[in-house]
C-alpha cells in the first residue's frame, strides 16, 4: 500500500511541474579567453555551464560526457559587453528636425518596437547588458522594453533603466512652438526642491532604476575651459541626488562644460556622462569621490561635424581630458550615447576603438566595456566576467582584440544567460 501511495504522489508530482528537469549544460571550448579580470589570456578555456550560469573556467581539459559541446577554439571569447548609456527610444537626432519627428510624428507604442528592434541590434553585437539614460518623450515605455526582454518575449540585453531625464522647465525640445500648442518635450520638467523629490519618487514608481538630469546646456569655451550654464539650483540638484539615494537609486548627469561638472559633483551624483570640460581639479574630485565617467566619445564625433560651431573642438579637448582621466585613475566605463546616432548606422563597438586611440590598452579598453560597468551597475557579482558564479553572458569574435581593438565589432557568436543567440562560427 506505502509503495502505491508513493507511486502515486511521485505521479502526481511529475504532472503538476513539481519534478524539475536537470538544467541543460554546455561547454564552450574557447581558443583564447579574456575573462575580464586576468591580465593574460587563457589559451584553449574551457568554460562549463549549467542553465543560466557558469559553473565553471578552466585551462584545458575535456568536457565531460552528455555535455553540448560550442566550438569556439579558433575565436576570441569575451565576456558579454556592456553599454552604460544609451537611448533605445531614441534613433538619432543629430538635426533638431529629425528629433522634432520622432517626437510629433511617432507614436510611443511604436517608438517602443523601435526600441525593441534596436536592443536587439546591441545584443547581436556582443552587448548584453545596458543602462538605457532615459526615453526621450517616449515616457516610461523603457520599462516595458526591459520587462519584455527579461520575460523572454523579446530578445534583447539585461537592461537598468532611466525613464524620464530632468530639467527645469523650458530648458529641454521640444522647444520654439506657439504658446497656444501643448507639446511632447523630451523630459520631465521638474522645478524647486519639493517638485524635485516628488519627480524621483514618480519615476521610481514607475520603474526607474537610475535617475538622470541634465546639468547644463550652452557649452561655450573661454580660452581653453569648456564653460556651461547650469541648470537648477545647487538646493534642486541636491535634492534630486538626495532623494534618490535616500531610495536606493543613484544619479546620472549630463554633465558637458566644466560649469555642470562640478555642479553635478557637488550635488553628488554617481556617474558624469559625457564629460568634454573635464579640468584637472574636477578630474581629481572625481577620483577622490569615487565618480565614475562615461565619456560618450562616439556620438560626439558623430554629431560633431553636422552641429559645428564649438563641437569639433569640444571633442578634440575630450581626448586631452580623457588622457588625463587615464592617467589620474578615473574609473571609466564605456558608454556610447547610442540612440544619439542611429542604431542601424553605427556599431556600438566603436567605442572600445576610440579608448584605445586616446591612450588605453586594448585590455584596459575591454575592461572599460565588461569588468568596470558591472562594479557601476552595482551587478559584479553576475555579470563582467567570466567565471563561476556569474551569468553566462559570453561574446566571441574570430580574431584577436588584444591585436586589433577593432576586432570586437566583428562578434561572431552572443550568448545571454546560457541561451545562444547569435553563432556564425557553426
Amino acid at each position: 500500500m506505502r509503495r502505491f501511495v508513493t507511486a502515486v504522489l511521485v505521479s502526481l508530482f511529475i504532472s503538476m511541474g513539481a519534478v524539475a528537469q536537470a538544467p541543460h549544460r554546455v561547454a564552450i571550448r574557447a581558443g583564447r579567453l579574456i575573462d575580464g579580470k586576468n591580465e593574460k589570456p587563457i589559451e584553449n578555456a574551457l568554460i562549463l555551464i549549467e542553465g543560466d550560469k557558469i559553473v565553471s573556467v578552466t585551462a584545458g581539459g575535456s568536457a565531460p560526457s552528455g555535455v553540448e559541446v560550442i566550438d569556439l577554439s579558433k575565436a576570441t571569447v569575451l565576456p558579454g559587453f556592456i553599454d552604460t548609456h544609451t537611448h533605445v527610444m531614441l534613433n538619432g537626432d543629430i538635426t533638431a528636425e529629425e528629433y522634432d519627428v520622432q517626437l510629433l510624428k511617432e507614436s510611443i507604442p511604436y517608438r517602443a518596437i523601435l526600441g525593441a528592434r534596436n536592443a536587439h541590434i546591441a545584443l547581436s553585437h556582443g552587448f548584453t547588458t545596458m543602462r538605457d539614460l532615459e526615453t526621450e518623450g517616449a515616457m516610461y515605455a523603457d520599462v516595458d522594453v526591459k520587462t519584455a526582454i527579461a520575460n523572454g518575449e523579446v530578445p534583447g540585453p539585461r537592461m537598468q533603466v532611466a525613464t524620464r531625464a530632468m530639467t527645469p522647465t523650458g530648458m529641454y525640445p521640444l522647444l520654439g512652438y506657439s504658446w497656444e500648442l501643448k507639446v511632447p518635450t523630451g523630459v520631465q520638467y521638474v522645478d524647486g526642491v519639493e517638485g524635485a523629490r516628488k519627480a524621483v519618487r514618480e519615476q521610481a514608481m514607475y520603474g526607474a532604476d537610475w535617475i538622470k538630469y541634465y546639468s547644463d546646456r550652452r557649452y561655450h569655451f573661454e580660452g581653453d575651459v569648456l564653460r556651461s550654464m547650469v541648470n537648477f539650483t545647487d538646493e534642486e540638484a541636491k535634492a534630486i541626488v538626495d532623494e534618490a539615494h535616500r531610495i536606493g537609486k543613484k544619479v546620472a548627469a549630463h554633465a558637458i562644460g566644466s560649469d555642470g561638472i562640478a555642479a553635478a559633483l557637488h550635488a553628488g551624483v554617481d556617474t558624469i556622462e559625457h564629460g568634454d570640460g573635464l579640468t584637472d581639479a574636477l578630474i581629481d574630485e572625481m577620483v577622490k569621490k569615487g565618480v565614475y565617467w562615461v565619456p560618450t566619445i562616439t556620438v560626439g564625433a558623430y554629431v560633431a561635424p553636422g552641429r559645428g560651431g564649438n563641437w569639433t573642438k569640444m571633442v578634440d579637448l575630450e581626448k586631452i581630458a580623457f588622457q588625463k582621466a587615464l592617467k589620474k585613475g578615473v574609473k571609466i566605463a564605456l558608454g556610447t550615447d547610442a540612440g544619439g546616432f542611429d542604431w542601424k548606422t553605427i556599431n556600438q563597438a566603436k567605442e572600445f576603438e576610440y579608448y584605445v586611440q586616446y591612450g588605453m590598452t586594448p585590455m584596459q579598453a575591454i575592461r572599460s566595456g565588461t569588468s568596470v560597468p558591472a562594479e557601476l551597475l552595482g551587478w559584479s557579482d553576475k555579470v563582467g566576467t567570466v567565471e563561476a558564479g556569474k551569468w553566462a553572458d559570453i561574446a566571441a569574435v574570430g580574431g584577436d582584440p588584444l591585436k586589433d581593438i577593432t576586432e570586437l565589432q566583428k562578434v561572431v557568436f552572443v550568448m545571454k544567460g546560457g541561451a545562444v543567440y547569435k553563432n556564425d562560427k557553426k
